[in-house]
C-alpha cells in the first residue's frame, strides 16, 4: 500500500483519547496476529489498523485447526496457518484481501459483542462508492446476499478494551478460498447455494471502476479519520517491533498455539498403501494422541501393540509424527508399508 498518512491527516489536538491509525505493511501472519495482541494489551489509546497477510489461513481461537483446513492443499501450496485471539470461523487471506482492526476502550459501562457498530464504517465507505452493503447474521457484511466480510471480536476485560477485526475481500481468488478451507456442511443446511464460490463475492466486481486494493484501503482510512477527528498516524517503534516479534516467535508461530490449542477431537481415516488398506482411529487432546487403534487388511511382521503404545502421547503434527515413526522403525512392523506411507493415515 502507498504512504497514506501525509495526504489524509489534519491534526486536531484534543483532551480526549486519540485514535491511533496504523498502516501495517508487513505481510507475515504471525507478526500481524502478534501485533493485534500487543496493541490490545499495551496501549490505552483507541486504534484503527489496516493490514494484509500473504497466503494464510487464520482459524478462530476455539476451532480444531485440522478440521478447518485442507491439509494436503495447505502443505502443497505452502499456505501458513495461524490461530487468532478471537472466536468465529476460519478465513483465507491473500493479497486481494484487506483486513481492518479496531481496538477500543469501553469504560465503566461494560462491553458486549457488537459487530454492527464496527461494520457500519465499511458499509458507509461502500455506499460512497455506489455499492449497497448490508450487515447480516452474526458477523457478516453482504453485497447482494453474498459475503465479502467476516468479523470477529475479543473483549479484554483486564483493561476494558475490545478488539474487533474483519476481512474485506476486494479481489481475492475465490477458488483458492474454496480449495484451502474445509467448509462444515452444516453451514449450508437449508440454503439453496452450496459452494463457497457462490456464497462469497469480491468488492471490486461491484464497483463502477476497479480502483485497486491500495486505493480502496485509502478510502477506508480517509473515512475513519473523518469519523474520528482526533485521529493521528502512528508507526510502530523499534521497541514495539521487537516486542511483537518476540510474541510472534514464542506464540503465534508455534505449533502448540496454532494446532495444539485445538479442542479435544477424534479422527478416523483409511488409505490404500503398497502393503494394503490401513485405517487409524485416534483421539487427540491438547494436541497429543491419547488413544489409537490401527485396522486394515495389511500383513504384519510382528505385533503392533508396542508401536501403538509408543505413539500415544506424541504430538499430532505430521513432521514430528513421521520422525517418531522412523525412530520406532514402524516399517519393520508392517509388510511393505513405509513410515512415509503410514504417517498419511494419521491426518
Amino acid at each position: 500500500m502507498p504512504q497514506l498518512f501525509a495526504a489524509i491527516f489534519t491534526f486536531h489536538p484534543s483532551k480526549e483519547t486519540p485514535m491511533l491509525c496504523i498502516l501495517n505493511k508487513g505481510l507475515d501472519p504471525y507478526f500481524n496476529q502478534a501485533t493485534e495482541e500487543y496493541l490490545l494489551k499495551n496501549f490505552k489509546e483507541n486504534i484503527f489498523m489496516l493490514w494484509q497477510n500473504d497466503y494464510t489461513i487464520v482459524v478462530g481461537k476455539h476451532q480444531n485447526t485440522l478440521a478447518e483446513i485442507n491439509v494436503e492443499h495447505v502443505k502443497e501450496k505452502g499456505i501458513r496457518v495461524v490461530r487468532r485471539l478471537t472466536g468465529g470461523g476460519a478465513v483465507y487471506h491473500d493479497l486481494g484481501n484487506l483486513n481492518y482492526t479496531f481496538i477500543m476502550g469501553f469504560g465503566e459501562e461494560g462491553a458486549t459483542v457488537d459487530f454492527k457498530k464496527y461494520n457500519q464504517p465499511i458499509i458507509d465507505v461502500l455506499a460512497q462508492l455506489g455499492v449497497a452493503a448490508t450487515f447480516s447474521g452474526r458477523n457478516d457484511i453482504l453485497i447482494d446476499d453474498q459475503k465479502f466480510s467476516g468479523n470477529a471480536e475479543h473483549i479484554y476485560h483486564q483493561k476494558q478494551r475490545v478488539l474487533h477485526h474483519g476481512t474485506l475481500l476486494y479481489a481475492s481468488e475465490i477458488q483458492d478460498i474454496s480449495d484451502a478451507l474445509n467448509v462444515n456442511p452444516l453451514k449450508f443446511e437449508g440454503k439453496a447455494r452450496k459452494s463457497v464460490q457462490s456464497r462469497v463475492t469480491n468488492i471490486s466486481t461491484h464497483l463502477k471502476e476497479d480502483m485497486g486494493v491500495a486505493k480502496f484501503g485509502e478510502r477506508v482510512m480517509q473515512h475513519i479519520t473523518h469519523l474520528y477527528p482526533d485521529a493521528v498516524p502512528y508507526e510502530l517503534t523499534d521497541a514495539d517491533k521487537k516486542a511483537i516479534q518476540k510474541l510472534a516467535a514464542e506464540k503465534y508461530s508455534q505449533w502448540e498455539w496454532n494446532y495444539g490449542y485445538s479442542p479435544k477431537y477424534g479422527l478416523k481415516k483409511g488409505i490404500k498403501t503398497p502393503g494394503g488398506f490401513i485405517e487409524a482411529h485416534l483421539n487427540v487432546e491438547k494436541g497429543r494422541i491419547t488413544e489409537l487403534e490401527i485396522f486394515g487388511d495389511f500383513f504384519v511382521n510382528k505385533d503392533l501393540e508396542p508401536l501403538v503404545q509408543a505413539l500415544i502421547g506424541r504430538e499430532h503434527e505430521e513432521a514430528k509424527l513421521l520422525e517418531a515413526l522412523k525412530e520406532l522403525k514402524s516399517s519393520e512392523y508392517f509388510n511393505t508399508i513405509s513410515e512415509e506411507d503410514l504417517v498419511q493415515v494419521f491426518f
